[in-house]
């Protein structure tokens, strides 16, 4: 298993779908909740979010479904801090079925510190800072995980979409 253990958990009966499997939403809960236990290792507890109005928006993320889980089964969620900076925090978790120990699913987030007073993004407080850099420097090297920075495509497609992206027009 790569990645500091950050949460444990078991697939609850309503988190099913209905191919008898876990919802593609339910595995971005358990990453959230992951998420939630690396920041207080941080210091960003709720009482810090409350008293300090400082916290963290996602700005992107990227789940990949690797192998199914099933109700009922365990797993665990681990996670990988790949870099950092003044504002912002790039981290990678992994999700393994606890038992069996193969790979459910990776995330790839990038968040941002935000001042909540201003809804703006604001430089980490020094001691938030501190304890990411603590976390990030003591983690063992696992290397760069392999579906970091993936980009979702089809290799040979049939019909692709072509001309100018709509979103930029």
């Amino acid at each position: 298993m790569l990645g500091a253990v950050v949460h444990r958990g078991s697939v609850r009966p309503e988190w099913i779908d209905f191919n008898g499997h876990m919802n593609v939403a339910y595995y971005v809960l358990a990453f959230d909740l992951g998420i939630d236990a690396l920041w207080i290792r941080f210091g960003i507890t709720s009482e810090h979010i409350e008293k300090e109005r400082s916290s963290t928006f996602a700005a992107a993320s990227q789940v990949l479904y690797r192998q199914e889980l099933l109700p009922d089964d365990p797993y665990v969620v681990t996670s990988q801090v790949l870099a950092f900076d003044e504002k912002r925090i790039h981290q990678f978790q992994r999700m393994y079925h606890a038992e069996k120990g193969y790979l459910a699913a990776t995330a790839e987030w990038l968040s941002l510190h935000v001042d909540l007073r201003k809804r703006k993004v604001a430089p980490w407080p020094e001691k938030i800072l501190q304890g990411i850099r603590q976390v990030a420097t003591s983690q063992p090297d696992w290397g760069v995980p392999a579906d970091k920075g993936s980009a979702i495509g089809i290799r040979k497609p049939i019909w692709a979409q072509t001309g100018e992206d709509a979103d930029t027009a």
